[in-house]
C-alpha cells in the first residue's frame, strides 16, 4: 500500500467534505423546502402516495430517504431509476408525487423516468445541484442539493454531493415531520425493534 500518497489525499478529501458541507449546511433555508412540502401534503389530503428515485449513487440515498420519510410520518415508496421505464411505473397512479435525486440533473436515464412519471399523471419533486438543469425545469418543486466539488483525488466519483443530497432530504423530513405531528408514542409504535422502540422518561 502506497501510504505516502493515501495521506495527503485523505487530508485533502476532509479539507473539501469540511468544506462543501459547511458552506452547503450555512446556505440550508427551511423557506426552500416549503413548496416540496405542500406538493407532498396535499398529495397525502387526497389520498395520494409519495415515492422516491434515484440513478446510479442517488438510487442508494432513494432507498435510505424512503425509509427515513416512511418512520417519521411520510409513506415512501422506493421506484427504481431505471426499472421505472420497464414497468415499476405501475405502483404510481395519477395525483402522486416522485421525489427523484440527480446530481446534474442532465442524465439521460433520469429524463426517460420523469418523462413516464408525468405520463403517469404524477408530480415531481427535483433534487438537483443545478437549478437551471433539464430536471429542475421540469419538476413542480426544486430542491438544491449542489457543491462545488465532490473530493477525492479525481473529483468526478459522487461524494460530496451525496452528503449534499441526504442533508437536503432530512431537512425536508424534519418539516414534513413537523407538519406531521408525530409524537413519540407514535414513534416508538413504529420502531418496535432496538433503542429507539422505547419511551424514554420525558416521553412518558
Amino acid at each position: 500500500m502506497n501510504h505516502d500518497a493515501c495521506k495527503p489525499a485523505l487530508e485533502a478529501f476532509k479539507r473539501s467534505a469540511r468544506q462543501e458541507v459547511d458552506r452547503f449546511i450555512d446556505g440550508m433555508d427551511y423557506e426552500s423546502f416549503l413548496p416540496a412540502a405542500e406538493l407532498i401534503l396535499q398529495a397525502q389530503q387526497r389520498g395520494n402516495r409519495v415515492h422516491i428515485t434515484g440513478i446510479g449513487k442517488p438510487g442508494h440515498v432513494a432507498s435510505y430517504m424512503a425509509s427515513l420519510l416512511s418512520s417519521t410520518g411520510t409513506p415512501t415508496y422506493f421506484l427504481h431509476g431505471t426499472e421505472a421505464v420497464h414497468g415499476s411505473c405501475g405502483q404510481l397512479v395519477p395525483g402522486d408525487v416522485v421525489i427523484c435525486i440527480s446530481n446534474s440533473g442532465e442524465t439521460a436515464e433520469m429524463k426517460a423516468t420523469v418523462t413516464a412519471i408525468h405520463n403517469n399523471g404524477c408530480q415531481v419533486i427535483a433534487v438537483t445541484g443545478n437549478p437551471a438543469s433539464w430536471l429542475a425545469q421540469n419538476a413542480q418543486a426544486h430542491v438544491f442539493a449542489g457543491v462545488g466539488e465532490e473530493g477525492g483525488p479525481l473529483n468526478r466519483a459522487p461524494r460530496n454531493s451525496i452528503l449534499a443530497e441526504c442533508l437536503a432530504l432530512q431537512g425536508l423530513s424534519v418539516v414534513l415531520q413537523v407538519n406531521r405531528g408525530l409524537d413519540p408514542k407514535q414513534y416508538v409504535k413504529w420502531h418496535p425493534g432496538g433503542t429507539l422502540g422505547h419511551l424514554r422518561d420525558n416521553e412518558k
